[in-house]
């Protein structure tokens, strides 16, 4: 098995669309999950790189793992559901915690999923498609109107990226933005999914590039070592 360059993982309470989201972007499609036992992780090759994706258990049996899947993390995404309130109080509660383990400079960000639900926009699928059979075998997408009560707002997880820079004792000058770093996400349609990861993926290569520069710079060339007692000049007599 190809070995990773970076890893990114996903955190969040049980039935917030987690592993959903991760079948969305590496399989193109949505399907009906069953909640995940411990962890399980995707290998995605993004350009020359390896990036492996980790899903975690949302489950509270399983909670102490999550800081072990966390450690050495690039970037965290830390999910809620937008149509639960205490989904999002629980990533503060119970999930921030666990990603003491990630690296120092970890990116992370806000998710709240099923979008579709209570954002009309957001219940159009990527692809121009409809979101309800027609009654043939084929099955197309249309906008549909908002079918649950929405309990988070945009504010409250810019509010709670704001809290985990500051639980992190980061400079907020020198992260980035709240606004970029906080996505509404539909795993049934693809809405916004594809942004969601290809931008952590941006951040995260440059850290890539720079540690195996580093790691290149630290490197003892061998041969140049032996060239150099090859060349070095005896004693005189």
């Amino acid at each position: 098995m190809t070995k990773p360059d970076v890893k990114l993982v996903i955190l969040g309470d049980i039935h917030v669309g987690k592993t959903s989201l991760l079948h969305r972007y590496t399989e193109r499609r949505f399907k009906e999950t069953v909640s995940t036992v411990g962890g399980a992780f995707f290998l995605k090759q993004w350009g020359r790189y390896n990036i492996s994706i980790w899903d975690t258990a949302g489950r509270e049996q399983f909670h102490g793992l999550g800081s072990m899947y966390c450690r050495g993390a690039a970037a965290v995404i830390l999910t809620y559901d937008v149509t639960s309130w205490q989904s999002l109080a629980e990533l503060e509660d119970r999930f921030l915690s666990l990603t003491d383990t990630a690296n120092s400079d970890c990116f992370y960000a806000i998710v709240g999923n099923k979008a579709d639900l209570t954002d009309s926009a957001a219940s159009v699928a990527e692809t121009g498609e409809e979101l309800e059979s027609n009654g043939d075998q084929s099955t197309t997408w249309r906008q549909v109107a908002p079918k649950a009560r929405r309990q988070v707002h945009r504010d409250d997880a810019i509010g709670l990226y704001h809290r985990i820079l500051r639980y992190k004792m980061l400079d907020e000058k020198e992260n980035p933005p709240a606004e970029k770093m906080c996505f509404e996400t539909s795993a049934k349609t693809g809405y916004n999914v594809d942004l969601l990861f290809e931008t952590l993926f941006e951040m995260v290569v440059p850290g890539i590039i720079k540690k195996k520069a580093e790691d290149l710079s630290n490197t003892i060339d061998l041969e140049e070592c032996n060239d150099v007692k090859r060349t070095k000049p005896g004693c005189c007599f």
